[in-house]
């Protein structure tokens, strides 16, 4: 896997002194209401797709404006010395999506190091549909989820721990961050809406803080 600086869909903010560390849930389909919801059968799981939003008075026509399908690839998390990359091979993006210590003094390169807990600068949700997200050699992963709402803060976010028997559909709209491997390398196939629309958020610029996920033990 390879995601050079030139490649990586955007650039890290980094610099902030404060850090916020959600509680820790074990992922299942109560903890996951409204949020989400397991998977265990990842061919055959649906995904919904939002239909496009009217400009104006006029209604979509039916049969129209959700058509764009759905995107399929292997979405691959590597650690990297102290630092978090990932390929998503289902839309074509590259990304550096953490740290397993601040930032400024995190590894870059090399062999992977141990680690209980990641800094993340950075959550999404995608408005335009769902995205599932299937371990393929059972790995187990951490991924931090808020409800829908633009006026999101750091402390809307829980972290859930995911032991690697099932993996996560995450509804449109919903919040989350990176799904952070436990091992040094991850692969899960992907699959969501093919428009991927995203909507961010920037912790350290916002907020002068990182999502501090905490781990817990593989």
């Amino acid at each position: 896997m390879s995601s050079h600086a030139a490649e990586i869909a955007y650039g890290p903010t980094t610099g902030a002194v404060a850090r916020h560390s959600p509680r820790l849930v074990t992922a299942s389909e109560a903890s996951l209401e409204g949020l989400g919801q397991l998977v265990r059968e990842p061919r055959t799981h649906p995904i919904e797709i939002v239909r496009w939003p009217a400009q104006g008075w006029r209604p979509v026509d039916d049969g129209s404006g959700d058509q764009g399908g759905v995107a399929e690839g292997l979405f691959t998390f590597e650690w990297r010395g102290q630092t978090l990359h990932a390929r998503n091979e289902a839309v074509g993006d590259s990304y550096l999506f953490g740290w397993s210590v601040w930032p400024e003094a995190a590894a870059g390169d090399g062999a992977s190091q141990p680690r209980d807990e990641v800094f993340i600068w950075r959550a999404n949700y995608h408005p335009d549909g769902g995205q599932m997200v299937y371990p393929t050699a059972g790995e187990s992963f951490v991924v931090a989820l808020a409800p829908p709402g633009d006026d999101v803060t750091p402390d809307a976010f829980p972290a859930f721990r995911f032991d690697g028997s099932a993996g996560l559909y995450v509804h449109p709209g919903v919040w989350h961050t990176a799904f952070v491997p436990h091992a040094d390398r991850a692969t899960f196939l992907d699959r969501q809406g093919r428009v991927h629309a995203r909507v961010s958020v920037d912790f350290p610029r916002e907020f002068g803080c990182y999502l501090t996920l905490p781990l817990g033990p593989p």
